[in-house]
């Protein structure tokens, strides 16, 4: 069954400061009311002509930034027109307001925003750091995720999803690629998120990181038995390995031609299936096809060399 795809159109105000709020130096201004107000979109805005009063094209959806501009801007305004232009601006759906450099928060902004019941926030940051830092964590915030079912490893800096029905050996063949001194990533559910529509980060449950069921062993943990060197918390999917039983099997490419991928979230990966048998050493063949997907990305596709090499034979035969 192909695990469905969960797409974020929203999250929380609420849900980011508890997320972000260490990383990005936040501190919550005045009451705590409006954590529930929604996030729509992954980015942050300077509304500086929305203060000017003008709100075309007003990117309400995103978080907002005080920045030194907008507050010198504000500073310059007699009081009454800086209610003005402060109620104007609260009055649309705006989700939050973060004050950069840590910078005073006068009463009148905190009454105006308290009045809609808009969160205030305060950061150290300067305004471009904050907004950079920010746009990334939303962006994993919003990415497109899923789970497959299968284990992950990285191989040599190829991070390897060993997919294949319960029973096939995946864990087993993943514990003896830990034991050649490779890192586990996550053990039969591997969480992915689809970063900018570009690469696949896998990663394990909060649960079940860095832990491994094996059948007859029970549940281990293998940074405490392999040392912290034998895991990773996340990254990037460069492969999928297919194992499949050899008799399922109608057709298995010999030389390595087809080319083959596997889509997750409308990213297309490398993949492979590799038949299991009796007496296969899973684990080393699994290696060495990560090993060729390596050499592949850098340019060495050794199939496609020796199909060269072999239609060049044929053809000097041909023409003695």
């Amino acid at each position: 069954m192909k695990p469905t795809s969960h797409r974020v159109t929203h999250i929380t105000v609420g849900h980011f400061y508890a997320n972000h709020a260490k990383m990005l130096g936040l501190r919550m201004e005045g009451p705590s009311h409006g954590l529930n107000r929604k996030i729509r979109e992954p980015t942050i805005n300077r509304p500086g002509l929305a203060l000017s009063g003008f709100f075309t094209y007003f990117a309400g959806k995103r978080i907002q930034i005080f920045g030194a501009a907008e507050l010198s801007y504000l500073n310059s305004l007699n009081p009454n027109l800086q209610k003005e232009r402060l109620r104007s601006l609260f009055s649309r759906t705006l989700p939050c307001l973060v004050i950069a450099r840590n910078a005073a928060v006068s009463p009148i902004l905190l009454e105006l925003a308290a009045e809609r019941e808009i969160p205030i926030f305060r950061t150290p940051m300067i305004t471009m750091k904050f907004m950079n830092a920010a746009t990334i964590a939303l962006e994993q915030d919003f990415a497109p995720s899923t789970q497959e079912y299968g284990s992950m490893v990285d191989i040599q800096g190829i991070g390897t999803l060993i997919r294949g029905d319960s029973g096939i050996g995946k864990s087993e063949c993943v514990l003896s690629l830990i034991e050649r001194g490779y890192s586990l990533v996550s053990d039969d559910i591997t969480k992915i998120l689809s970063i900018e529509g570009r690469e696949l980060i896998g990663s394990s449950p909060e649960i079940t990181r860095f832990h491994m069921e094996a059948r007859g062993l029970g549940v281990i943990d293998i940074s405490a038995m392999f040392g912290v060197g034998s895991v990773r918390s996340e990254k990037r999917i460069d492969f999928v390995v297919t194992l499949k039983d050899w008799e399922e099997l109608e057709h298995i490419d010999r030389i390595g031609l087809d080319g083959e991928t596997y889509k997750i979230l409308d990213i297309k990966i490398p993949h492979v299936t590799i038949p299991v048998r009796k007496g296969r050493d899973m684990s080393r063949l699994v290696e060495v096809a990560a090993l060729d997907q390596k050499l592949k990305s850098m340019g060495k596709n050794s199939a496609l060399e020796f199909n060269q090499r072999l239609l060049k034979k044929m053809n000097e035969r041909r023409t003695r």
